[in-house]
C-alpha cells in the first residue's frame, strides 16, 4: 500500500469510523481525488448548500437512477444532517413528480424555445406579484 493511500485511509478512518468497501476497492492512484470529491462535497458544511439540501438533492437523484445504495445513503445522511421524516417524503414526491413531467414533455417533444419563452413569461407575472405582494 503506498503512503498515500495509507494517510487517505486514515482520514476516512477518522471521518467516518472505518473504511468502507467502497473506498477499499477504489484503486491506489484515484482515491486520493476520490476521496477529497466525497468529503469536500458530501460531508463539509463549507460549500454553498446546507448538507441537509445536499443530500436531500442526492436522495431524489437516487430514486430517479433507482439505486438502492444511493437512497439508503443519501436518505440516512439526510437524517444525519438534520431531515425530517416529512422533507425526506417531500423529496420523493418531488422527484417523482419532476420525473412525470420531465417524461410527459421529452415523449411528446414539445417545442424547447417555446417552453422557455412560457416560463420566462411566467416568472415575470410571479415576480411582479411577490412585489406588489411586497410593497401591500
Amino acid at each position: 500500500m503506498t503512503e498515500d493511500r495509507q494517510a487517505v485511509d486514515r482520514d476516512i478512518q477518522e471521518t467516518l469510523g472505518l473504511v468502507p468497501e467502497f473506498f477499499e476497492r477504489v484503486p491506489d492512484y484515484l482515491l486520493p481525488s476520490e476521496w477529497a470529491s466525497f468529503k469536500s462535497l458530501q460531508l463539509s458544511d463549507q460549500t454553498a448548500l446546507p448538507n441537509k439540501y445536499k443530500e436531500l438533492i442526492g436522495l431524489a437523484v437516487s430514486g430517479a437512477t433507482r439505486c438502492r445504495y444511493c437512497v439508503y445513503f443519501h436518505s440516512e445522511a439526510a437524517r444525519l444532517f438534520g431531515a425530517s421524516e416529512e422533507e425526506i417524503t417531500e423529496t420523493a414526491l418531488i422527484a417523482k413528480n419532476t420525473m412525470g413531467w420531465s417524461t410527459y414533455l421529452n415523449t411528446l417533444n414539445f417545442d424547447y424555445d417555446k417552453f422557455v419563452s412560457e416560463f420566462d413569461q411566467i416568472a415575470a407575472h410571479v415576480r411582479e406579484q411577490m412585489a406588489a405582494g411586497a410593497t401591500a
